[in-house]
């Protein structure tokens, strides 16, 4: 369920709170395939399954990369911030770590805990703690400290 927050003062009451979980999301080889012709990185643990077999995670393993790159996709799944907010961007992040290889074939999901807010003129900036789950696993694939900035 998508959590909906009214504006930027609703924003700053919900600081250290969860503020809402993404629908889980399958990765596929196709999926795979078309990040790795994106960005170049064609590395077999990513596209051969043959040698992936007989590799560190016995399977291809998605991008790390390709997993942080849900995040605007599940993002607007977790939460939507209205009210008095026109518009937001990516503006960066203090730590990511890839702690989970994802498994080709295997569901993930974000969850979102809110940071800190602060105000600036036109707008406010918050950072969110993105944690992607892998469906069936104790660790997460990848816990992310994003900074987004969002505009009235």
């Amino acid at each position: 369920m998508t959590t909906h927050i009214d504006g930027i003062d609703d924003l700053e009451s919900r600081v250290g709170q969860q503020i809402g979980y993404s629908e889980w999301h399958a990765i596929t080889p196709e999926q795979v395939q078309k990040f790795a012709e994106a960005t170049g990185d064609f590395q077999w643990i990513h596209l051969d399954e043959e040698r992936a077999k007989a590799g560190p995670f016995g399977t291809t393993i998605a991008h790390g990369y390709l997993t942080l790159s849900l995040a605007p996709m599940c993002m607007s799944e977790a939460f939507v911030i209205g009210g008095d907010v026109q518009m937001g961007v990516n503006y960066g992040a203090n730590k990511i770590r890839f702690t989970a290889p994802v498994p080709v074939g295997s569901n993930v999901r974000m969850g979102a805990t809110l940071k800190d807010v602060s105000r600036f003129d036109g707008g406010a900036q918050y950072t969110a703690e993105l944690i992607f789950e892998i469906e069936g696993s104790e660790r997460p694939a990848c816990v992310a400290e994003c900074i987004y900035r969002v505009y009235t």
